[in-house]
């Protein structure tokens, strides 16, 4: 069986408040890691979350 082209991901708070966001990357376009800034609610503020495995 073929695997799957997406897989899920963590996206982890670089706040260290352990927040964390659950998504979907496409895993042949996008090889490298992923980052993004989005909204951290334990900070109330935007800061940087970077990829991380699903345990």
């Amino acid at each position: 069986m073929a695997k799957p082209t997406t897989a899920k991901i963590r996206l982890n708070s670089s706040g260290n408040t352990g927040f964390f966001y659950v998504t979907q990357k496409n895993t042949r376009t996008m090889t490298e890691k992923f980052s993004i800034k989005k909204y951290d609610p334990v900070l109330r503020k935007h800061v940087e979350f970077k990829e991380g495995k699903i345990k």
